[in-house]
């Protein structure tokens, strides 16, 4: 029973994330745009000021579920001559295998935006270099960039989410983040509690028009 099961992840694994061979032609990168053919077909042109960094393919696995999701992250950055990021743009695609049809993602954030027609769920936060949990999305997303030379230091990000359909089954995620350091303010300072909390309002209102105007989302033919 074990080889089988293993024998089933891998090809439900597979369909949803394709070879090599096959990624090439379903998601790729295009000077500073992000080519998918599917879930969704877009294009997401990305500003000048983040460079490509490269990718990342992956499952998330509980022992009581065994692989239940996967999902394909691009990583662009730009950093100073420190290496610490002063931006990044992170465009991830993600989606529950066959084996799980009883699962679904949920967003409860009240705020909206559009993006070349997508409607996306919006969240904006601060954040602190911490120890990232092996097996998440954020220890592969950084440990890319820590493999290319980049470093953490506190950070302001908008996270943007779109579901593809009413099943809640399959997303694509793009966050935008910037330093804290040109602020003058830590993210202790400027999270909940903080003591500078009640300037986070304005900062997170351009952080996010920032985000907004740099990410340019274009439909595809599947």
């Amino acid at each position: 029973m074990r080889i089988v099961w293993m024998v089933f992840v891998a090809s439900a694994f597979l369909g949803l994330l394709p070879n090599c061979n096959a990624a090439a032609a379903e998601r790729f990168v295009v000077g500073h745009t992000v080519v998918s053919r599917r879930d969704p077909a877009v294009s997401i042109k990305l500003p000048d000021s983040v460079h490509y960094v490269g990718s990342d393919q992956f499952a998330f696995s509980k022992p009581e579920l065994g692989a239940f999701d996967a999902a394909e992250l691009f990583a662009f950055a730009d950093a100073g001559k420190d290496g610490h990021i002063r931006k990044y743009i992170w465009v991830q695609f993600e989606g529950y295998l066959p084996g799980h049809p009883d699962l679904h993602f949920t967003y409860d954030s009240p705020k909206h935006v559009t993006i070349g027609g997508l409607d996306f769920y919006e969240d904006i936060g601060v954040t602190s270099p911490k120890p990232l949990k092996p097996g998440t999305d954020s220890k592969h997303f950084y440990s890319l960039l820590a493999s290319h030379g980049y470093q953490r230091g506190d950070l302001m990000w908008v996270r943007l989410v779109h579901l593809l359909d009413a099943t809640k089954r399959k997303e694509l995620m793009i966050i935008y983040a910037e330093s804290l350091a040109p602020t003058g303010y830590t993210a202790q300072q400027l999270d909940e509690g903080g003591s500078d909390h009640s300037k986070w309002a304005a900062i997170a209102a351009a952080l996010s028009r920032r985000a907004i105007q740099s990410i340019q989302i274009t439909r595809n033919a599947n």
